[in-house]
């Protein structure tokens, strides 16, 4: 059976006092207090969901910058996940910030534009106190994921143009509107990435829930994805637990809705696309 990875998880410790709260913009998000995992607990719904491996990613709008759970979490269970690290890109350490996390075990950056907790999309995606951290993720090879909507795309598309061989990982797509349906006019911006080799598509619970909205159906849009970026640039994510229900049903809505694909693309939307962007996933 094929290895199946799950890209977009979150932790939270049930420990405040060892893990400080310091959410991005001030407000801590509502699922988080909700209905907070921790990486124990994460592990269990995985073994549950049958999900070989796992990558945490920062939650930005719990810890802010301070990614020491998620260390400790890939510390604990290096067989089973990766993690992907937040640092302030515009601070005159930035670089120092990363290859800290780095080192301690990350194999990613991830970089919290815009969210519920705040809204809007944050203008400063191609400030250029942000370029030495791309040059660095560039040259180093950290694939960057980027929590943003369709109006950051014109930025990201200034940031590809300097940057050309980085690897960004889009979540959730970028939010494009899918609700117009075929030909998906509206998503426009999200296709004009097609051609940029280096950008990777997040494909997530809310992708899900958008590809079924109004006109669009899974079978109209994700066959249209998968022609125009390959499966080689596509991976799953769940977005657990910030995603409602239990972890497994986040699975086997995903594979519900991709079942028109071949068996190959979805082999690698499962797991394969995972393993070329977090090499220590392959061990």
């Amino acid at each position: 059976m094929s290895v199946v990875i799950d890209t977009h998880t979150h932790a939270i410790s049930p420990d405040p006092q060892r893990y400080p709260l310091a959410p991005v913009g001030g407000h801590q998000s509502e699922w988080s207090v909700q209905r907070p995992v921790s990486f124990e607990g994460l592990l269990a719904a995985m073994d549950e969901a049958c999900i070989d491996r796992a990558v945490v990613v920062q939650a930005s709008t719990v810890y802010g910058n301070d990614n020491s759970y998620v260390v400790d979490a890939v510390r604990a269970h290096r067989d089973r996940f990766a993690g992907v690290c937040s640092v302030d890109v515009l601070a005159s350490d930035a670089v120092a910030q990363l290859e800290r996390w780095l080192d301690a075990g990350l194999g990613g950056l991830r970089l919290f534009t815009t969210g519920s907790t705040m809204p809007g999309q944050a203008g400063w995606l191609d400030d250029e106190r942000s370029f030495p951290v791309w040059e660095y993720a560039q040259q180093h090879d950290v694939p960057i994921c980027l929590q943003m909507t369709a109006l950051g795309i014109p930025a990201l598309l200034k940031m590809l143009a300097r940057f050309p061989a980085v690897r960004v990982l889009l979540d959730h797509l970028a939010r494009p509107e899918l609700a117009g349906g075929p030909p998906y006019e509206a998503a426009a911006p999200l296709f004009s990435l097609a051609a940029h080799p280096g950008v990777f598509l997040k494909l997530t619970n809310r992708t899900i829930a958008e590809s079924s909205r109004g006109a669009s159906t899974p079978a109209a849009f994700f066959p249209r994805v998968l022609d125009a970026f390959g499966a080689g640039r596509i991976a799953w994510g769940s977005n657990f637990p910030a995603a409602e229900g239990a972890l497994s049903q986040l699975l086997a809505d995903a594979r519900e809705s991709l079942a028109m694909l071949p068996a190959d693309a979805r082999e690698a939307i499962f797991g394969g696309t995972a393993r070329g962007l977090y090499p220590s996933l392959v061990a």
